[in-house]
């Protein structure tokens, strides 16, 4: 079917695919999943990478939204070990004792961005997390 007022030269383009909710919800599930680490102490890793296990082969959506919230836990994981030595070190010259108060909040900042990126997986959106480094492609 093409449209008269589109030149012949003009491919139609299809619409985008719609996510059906039982996608949106486990796309959801791999970014909120992060918030078990504060029970389990390493569920922020698993949880992602639990849910990315079980869906990379039939809901693309669902592996790309839980591979990006592995991804982010990782690297931040990394850039918090990264600062909480520098900040050891950096204590025996005062200055360090400033960047302590940071240390603590990394964790609280990789719950709220956990939440923002559930909530937009939800409405069907993707998500990139600041200052995540693409371990898994």
């Amino acid at each position: 079917m093409n449209d008269p007022y589109l030149p012949p030269s003009v491919p139609e383009v299809a619409p985008p695919a719609v996510l059906s909710s039982e996608e949106r919800n486990w796309a959801m599930a791999g970014h909120l999943s992060a918030l078990s680490g504060w029970l389990t102490g390493f569920g922020y890793i698993a949880g992602p990478l639990i849910v990315w296990l079980i869906k990379k082969d039939t809901m693309p959506f669902v592996a790309r939204e839980a591979k990006e919230a592995l991804n982010f836990n990782i690297s931040w994981t990394i850039w918090l070990i990264l600062l909480a030595i520098v900040a050891f070190i950096l204590t025996f010259f005062v200055i360090g004792v400033l960047l302590w108060p940071v240390v603590a909040l990394i964790p609280v900042g990789m719950s709220v961005l956990s939440i923002v990126g559930g909530v937009r997986a939800n409405e069907g959106n993707g998500y990139r997390y600041p200052l995540t480094l693409r371990f898994i492609q």
